[in-house]
């Protein structure tokens, strides 16, 4: 029996991919908001999705929103592989209670916001077709 396939993760480094993103499909979900949204096809790679990761200033100082983006950057890595979708990007935006949020509690905020976000984009393109 073979597991199944790991995607591999790419950066989002540009804003416009930021906004594109926080313009489609969101989710809040706990210590976390997940915006998702179909990779342009000219940064699209086969087997790969991207991720994006925002703290602003309402977590708090500098250090405060590093360590929420490294909380952020650890749930992403052990869930997005398994269980995103290649071909689509995730920002991953820090809400206020992050820093002291359990890790098993972060990564149940993401896969649910994950379940949710994914049924929307079904349906979405279900209606479509």
């Amino acid at each position: 029996m073979t597991a199944a396939p790991r995607l591999s993760l790419d950066r989002i480094t540009k804003r416009s991919g930021f906004l594109a993103a926080a313009r489609d499909i969101r989710k809040v979900a706990g210590a976390i908001t997940l915006e998702m949204t179909p990779t342009p096809e000219d940064l699209a790679r086969a087997g790969a999705l991207r991720i994006g990761f925002t703290a602003s200033r309402k977590i708090g100082n500098a250090v405060a929103r590093n360590r929420a983006k490294r909380r952020l950057r650890a749930a992403a890595q052990a869930l997005l592989p398994l269980s995103g979708r290649a071909g689509h990007d995730y920002v991953l935006v820090a809400r206020a209670g992050i820093l002291t949020r359990d890790f098993q509690a972060l990564l149940g905020d993401i896969a649910e916001a994950m379940r949710i976000a994914h049924g929307k984009l079904d349906a979405r393109s279900g209606a479509k077709a």
